[in-house]
């Protein structure tokens, strides 16, 4: 190898990457190694970041889908000049570090999505792309290119395994987002060993079905012009996304190059020793990166702070030329909403007809349209039952279609509910939009490793789930989820929401788009629900809230979503045999449990039965109830009330369980306290 400070700054990476997983004895070595080269080729020729701003909004967007190969972002985000230190490389992998062992978003700066669970990253930049397409398209005017940044990503051999990816990378295809270029690492090896016990596809043909352009380099661990004028082939293609497929070997320059021994564990000593002294580096030292590749990469964050200097000089003239769009993009980039947005939400009085929720949540996002369009959002090949799409909305496609505009907030995302999930993560995480996704809340698990992804990042994106229990009726078992909510709910960082008519289903849109670091799971009925009195929009903030109140109430009923109406009958029941009856709506139970102690006394007294009514699992109700009223099997198929009638979820059934958890704590003389009271 020529010995360029091109070459030299490569094998530093090598180096450092042998050295940064050794340090931790844990950690992949082998793939940071072998993409040296191209990460090399893409930091130092193509992206433009600033690590003086690292959140500037036209930057270029960098993923690492094989996130086991962390250790080869953060020496690059060292090398740039981000906040990682020498010192954060010498802690990879320890608790609290910024070098975690897996990129998170949030946790270190530079890092634009959270990957690891293979699949998801690539997916991710699908939505980083579909992104940076729509605001194009909504912003930019001629010689005003507010948005035009490339996403890049580097995949490996297990990404493209994963069923998500293949999901995500057939709709950039088809969406034609030509400003997405995938660095494919093609090292042949996986965990198990060579690629062929398990994956001998032909790749470049799967991606050139899916409307990609495919480049192929053929020496990636040294012909660094090569890789270069495949991203500048890649950049030139405006109508495809480009996977460039780049043959390399792993653990580049270890004695076990181009085996699984480098995959998933540390160099031993004397290998990292061979590997230093293969590149001209001191075998005893360790963690060195030479003056000149410093020297290097400070010219480069120079460049690279120009750009956007030039940047920020063009949106000062966009300012003068176009005031109103330009405050719309300040607010959006600033991560506000729009002024008195929440008194567009719908108001519903109990005179009002009795509607499904989910035809509630259409109405919302109808009237949220034009009030806060930075909105975006779509469905699973479920619209028409899920009631995402607003009557005026424009699809987001490829203007050559002819079936919508770049600039439309609607996505049609096929059959592909994971790779829904997965992309709207990118969509939220480039800055600007809100997404949000449709399908039956029994699908949700289809993509669950994106949905808890989203509350890992912290990320606002909105989960539209209809036909959310035994209620949908005819479907079956196969359809209605039992055990979904309570995964939902057991999982941190992510609001489950169940709303029971159509006040909560706007308190609901209100606290979702209120948290912008927090997910939020809104399950919708398919059964009309009857507008409740009492119910409110603000109180929803609260998690739950009392719609009936008493004094010294004889028992509680708590319920939510379809059931509240339930447990409302029921209690008229109860008070015609003279019982006192407080009864209680929980849409967003996880909110419920941040309230103040006083506050959750107030909604459930002390020494008060309490009962819980929910067409799901009773599992988890028994932190608020004493008894549950609920599923403790798969559901059924037949009519809804038919449904409901064999598994018992009647207002006549909560009402006797109500009488007999009376009487028995009559007998035993004393009301156990709930886990929610103390």
């Amino acid at each position: 190898m020529v010995n360029t400070v091109e070459a030299t700054a490569v094998n530093t990476i090598r180096t450092l990457a042998a050295d940064v997983v050794h340090g931790a004895n844990s950690g992949h070595p082998g793939a940071p190694m072998g993409c040296a080269p191209m990460a090399q080729t893409l930091f130092s020729k193509f992206i433009k970041v600033n690590p003086k701003n690292p959140h500037w909004a036209n930057r270029d967007r960098f993923v690492l889908s094989n996130g086991h190969a962390c250790a080869l972002q953060y020496i690059m985000l060292h090398l740039l000049g981000f906040d990682v230190t020498m010192d954060d490389l010498k802690k990879f992998r320890a608790i609290d570090s910024k070098t975690p062992g897996h990129p998170e978003r949030g946790w270190t700066e530079g890092i634009e999505v959270t990957t690891g669970p293979l699949g998801q990253g690539v997916s991710n930049a699908v939505g980083l792309a579909l992104a940076q397409a729509q605001l194009g398209a909504t912003f930019n005017k001629p010689g005003f290119e507010i948005f035009n940044n490339d996403t890049y990503v580097i995949l490996g051999d297990g990404c493209l395994q994963e069923g998500v990816a293949a999901e995500a990378v057939s709709l950039a295809g088809h969406w034609k987002l030509g400003k997405l270029i995938a660095l494919y690492d093609d090292n042949k090896i996986t965990i198990d060993g060579d690629t062929a016990v398990s994956f001998t596809e032909d790749v470049q043909k799967r991606f050139e079905s899916y409307g990609w352009q495919v480049l192929v380099v053929a020496d990636g661990d040294n012909d660094f012009e090569a890789i270069a004028k495949a991203v500048e082939q890649a950049k030139a293609e405006t109508e495809k996304p480009t996977l460039i497929k780049i043959r390399t070997t792993i653990g580049y320059g270890s004695q076990h190059q181009g085996e699984e021994k480098v995959h998933g564990s540390p160099l031993s000593a004397d290998d990292i020793k061979n590997v230093k002294q293969k590149f001209g580096f001191n075998p005893e030292e360790k963690y060195v990166v030479p003056q000149q590749v410093y020297d290097f990469w400070a010219k480069r964050a120079e460049e690279n702070a120009k750009v956007e200097a030039e940047w920020n000089t063009l949106v000062a003239k966009y300012e003068k030329e176009f005031p109103t769009e330009a405050a719309e993009l300040k607010r959006r980039l600033a991560g506000k909403l729009p002024e008195g947005w929440e008194k567009a939400l719908p108001r519903f009085t109990p005179s009002d007809p009795a509607v499904a929720t989910r035809k509630l949540s259409e109405t919302v996002l109808t009237a949220l349209s034009d009030v806060v369009p930075e909105l975006i959002g779509g469905s699973a090949d479920l619209t028409g039952s899920n009631l995402t799409r607003w009557k005026k909305a424009v699809d987001f496609q490829h203007p050559s279609t002819g079936l919508g505009q770049y600039d439309g907030r609607y996505v049609r995302y096929g059959v592909r509910e994971h790779a829904m999930f997965a992309i709207m993560n990118g969509i939220a995480a480039y800055q600007g939009l809100i997404p949000f996704g449709g399908t039956f809340l029994n699908f949700l698990t289809y993509g669950w490793g994106a949905t808890r992804l989203s509350a890992v990042s912290h990320l606002r994106v909105i989960y539209v789930m209809t036909h959310d229990s035994i209620g949908l009726g005819e479907d079956g078992p196969t359809h209605q989820p039992i055990e979904t909510l309570a995964l939902v709910r057991a999982t941190p960082n992510i609001y489950t929401m169940r709303p029971a008519d159509g006040n909560e289903t706007s308190g609901c849109y209100l606290v979702a788009l209120e948290n912008d670091h927090r997910p939020s799971v809104i399950a919708l009925s398919r059964q009309n629900l009857p507008q409740l009195e009492g119910s409110n929009i603000e109180a929803v903030r609260k998690g739950g809230y009392v719609l009936h109140a008493e004094q010294k109430p004889d028992v509680v009923l708590a319920a939510t979503g379809s059931e509240v109406a339930i447990a409302v009958d029921a209690a008229k029941l109860l008070e015609k045999e003279g019982l006192k009856v407080q009864t209680v709506s929980m849409p967003i139970t996880d909110l419920f449990d941040e309230q103040s102690h006083d506050y959750k006394l107030s909604v459930f007294p002390q020494n008060t039965p309490v009962v819980s009514v929910e067409a799901l699992t009773v599992f988890g109700w028994q932190q608020y109830s004493h008894a549950q009223v609920g599923m403790t099997t798969f559901g059924a198929s037949g009519p809804i009330k038919d449904v409901y009638a064999k598994f018992k979820i009647t207002p006549e059934n909560t009402a006797n369980v109500a009488k007999d958890l009376i009487q028995h704590f009559k007998k035993i003389g004393q009301v156990p306290e709930l886990p929610c009271q103390r």
